[in-house]
């Protein structure tokens, strides 16, 4: 099997992503920035005093994910947890303001994650997190399923994106797939299911669509290095074996990535982004542009490649970015043909 890159190809492919579905599952956050100057130490510690001047909130998490979709052109719904009390009222807020569809599962006592991050003279002084972490049992587990059953007609793909705060469990994966059986033995199709994977949780995404894991979570869950071409294909077969995954896709930093498309069959894609001021962000917009393409009925090639080019505009920017059709297309014909290859 040959791939032929064709810049009009994948320039007529952007407009069939507007008005796709995706259901994304996940961990959602407020992201705060406090952003100010430094100019003298605390009398009371050895610490800078940050003069707070502008403020910042902005959706974060498997919200970024969506936002990412939402930005594309794709219609994006998220289904997450909360708590209850002024930082939900936050989160809430944030999605609203995002104009992001959200079914924000509340649970009393459960802490609405935040992370605020104090910024100085655009270097990052410290990032304080208020969250909770534990598993999610009992009718919140029950309320998130009944959740996910209600919108599966309505979604073509469903992107699981977890931070590990709680919601991805044993459990919680268990049940999901027992429901992704029972809808496919009914209506004759399975959703696919994308994962952003959390290394500690890693041995839970059996049998899903296809994984997206940094070099980093590759080598961490295949439990081997991947820094080598000859590692990173050992690293994925090794990821095939215990998972039983369908796809796989290791997005290498500015070597690329590599596209397990199956294990004998083995694609390296170069990055396309020409100037890297900041990744943040940039696996959110591999997924949500990846599976948005694949739920538009484009081809897994080129739905990464469009996902390469995606991410190649995003890291280019500061802060988590999105990027848009007009951006997407820019890109892609900005850029020479990259030198496809295959490495298996």
């Amino acid at each position: 099997m040959t791939y032929s890159f064709d810049t009009e190809r994948l320039c007529a492919a952007i407009p069939a992503l507007t008005g796709k579905r995706v259901l994304i599952v996940g961990d959602v956050m407020v992201d705060e920035y406090l952003i100010g100057d430094a100019e003298r130490i605390s009398p009371e510690a050895p610490v800078p005093v940050v003069g707070v001047e502008r403020e910042q909130l902005l959706i974060g998490g498997a919200g970024n994910v969506a936002k990412n979709i939402q930005s594309l052109g794709g219609k994006p719904e998220l289904i997450s947890l909360c708590g209850t009390g002024s930082n939900a009222a936050t989160l809430r807020h944030v999605l609203q303001n995002e104009n992001l569809q959200a079914n924000l599962i509340d649970i009393e006592g459960r802490r609405t994650t935040i992370k605020t991050r104090v910024l100085a003279r655009q270097q990052q002084m410290v990032r304080i997190d208020r969250e909770d972490t534990s598993p999610l049992t009992g009718t919140g587990l029950d309320r998130v399923l009944e959740a996910i059953k209600d919108r599966l007609p309505h979604h073509d793909v469903i992107i699981l994106s977890d931070y590990g705060k709680g919601l991805v469990t044993d459990v919680f994966m268990s049940r999901l797939n027992t429901l992704l059986d029972t809808y496919a033995a009914r209506h004759g199709v399975r959703h696919n299911v994308f994962v952003d994977p959390k290394t500690r949780n890693f041995r839970l995404y059996k049998d899903v669509f296809i994984l997206t894991p940094n070099a980093k979570e590759t080598s961490e869950g295949a439990g081997m290095p991947a820094g080598s071409r000859e590692e990173i294909l050992a690293a994925g077969k090794r990821i095939f074996e215990l998972l039983n995954c369908s796809k796989l896709l290791t997005t290498l930093g500015a070597s690329g990535m590599a596209l397990f498309n199956g294990q004998d069959e083995v694609w390296h894609i170069p990055t396309t982004g020409q100037a890297v001021f900041d990744v943040t962000g940039a696996g959110d917009t591999v997924i949500a542009t990846l599976a948005l393409a694949q739920a538009a009925g484009i081809s897994l090639l080129d739905s990464c490649m469009l996902a390469n080019f995606a991410a190649g505009v995003v890291v280019g920017q500061v802060g988590a970015a999105s990027v848009s059709p007009p951006e997407l297309e820019e890109a892609v014909r900005r850029h020479q043909a990259p030198a496809i290859s295959r490495w298996l």
